[in-house]
């Protein structure tokens, strides 16, 4: 009796221990997906309909500088010339106010390679609009808008 009584402890231990183990292998290798915003929109343009522009946005404010990427591609509607899409690829930082607010929040995005830096006003959490190096609004800036998808 007293060998049952070892073995059925020792079973129980067995299965506590199995019970209180960590999460198993396939749950502890999930990574957790970065934030992904994509904002789409037109910009006015003089020889076409306008510019079609994507712009994502890959991490989120509080992430580390190199943990923060876009893409952004600038397709002309119905331009004459017919030109290629124009695709952008780098870091985006925050930056804090513009000349008439200083809370405001800037997103500034800079291509790895050659193409300019474009500068966002976050007007709420589903609208950019596009602003002047400067940090200025343009006249005309509802037209300049782009939206959240």
């Amino acid at each position: 009796m007293h060998l049952r009584s070892v073995l059925i402890g020792s079973a129980m231990l067995s299965l506590l221990a199995g019970c209180a183990g960590g999460p198993t292998d396939s749950a502890s290798q999930e990574s957790i997906e970065p934030a992904v915003a994509t904002y789409q929109g037109s910009l006015p343009c003089r020889n076409c309909d306008g510019i079609g522009l994507d712009v994502e946005m890959v991490g989120e404010e509080a992430d580390a500088a190199q943990d923060r990427t876009f893409t952004l591609t600038a397709s002309y509607i119905n331009h004459p010339q017919t030109p290629p899409d124009e695709n952008y690829a780098g870091n985006w930082e925050v930056l804090t106010g513009t000349p008439s607010d200083p809370d405001a929040t800037v997103y500034e995005l800079t291509p790895d390679n050659e193409g300019q830096t474009y500068y966002f006003l976050r007007m709420d959490q589903s609208t950019l609009e596009l602003i002047d190096p400067e940090r200025r609004r343009f006249e005309n800036g509802e037209m300049l808008r782009l939206k959240r998808q």
